[in-house]
């Protein structure tokens, strides 16, 4: 391989080609997709009653969907991320979310959504956090960054041997 061109090698990702890597990318993005709008719908019903936690909870929202993105684009990096703030958004859910539902007795302020609406999310919040915790868990374990270097004719020979499996439209990045 000493004698080819930078220009016929490709760098060829096998782990993302598989099934089950695809679908760990699909549900760990739609987890933390909805983490990001869970979190935006009860800080939008709750704004008045959150007393300075807004900050935090605009933090939570950028941070699920900035993560969301690179995980769309394969980088398993912020996996580890994702289940660092899915663990410390669970413990913060599990801890408030009985206090929504005091809050739905007389007396009480009520927030732009019903207490107990923003209590039931807040509940539910609980399990979508913990999926992404094991999403985004298994996603990390499926190595989506090992590469092979190859020839575009190696790599051709390869997907033609296999019946053109692989991703569909996938292009092997070139090295360089």
């Amino acid at each position: 391989m000493a004698d080819q061109s930078s220009d016929d090698l490709v760098i060829y990702h096998p782990n993302r080609e598989k099934g089950g890597s695809k679908a760990t990318k699909a549900g760990t993005i739609l987890l933390l997709l909805a983490s990001a709008a869970l979190v935006a719908i009860i800080t939008i019903g709750g704004w008045a009653s959150l007393e300075g936690a807004q900050v935090i909870s605009i933090f939570f929202i950028l941070v699920f969907l900035l993560v969301a993105f690179f995980v769309g684009r394969w980088n398993r990096g912020v996996l580890p991320l994702a289940a660092a703030f899915a663990i410390v958004l669970l413990v913060f859910a599990a801890i408030a979310a009985p206090g929504w539902f005091d809050r739905d007795a007389t007396g009480f302020d009520n927030p732009g959504l019903p207490p107990g609406l923003i209590g039931l999310l807040t509940l539910i919040l609980i399990p979508v956090e913990f999926l992404l915790i094991v999403f985004a868990m298994r996603g990390f374990s499926q190595k989506w960054n090992v590469e092979i270097e190859m020839t575009r004719e190696e790599y051709d020979r390869r997907h033609r041997d296999q019946g053109g499996g692989g991703q569909q439209g996938y292009q092997p990045q070139p090295q360089g």
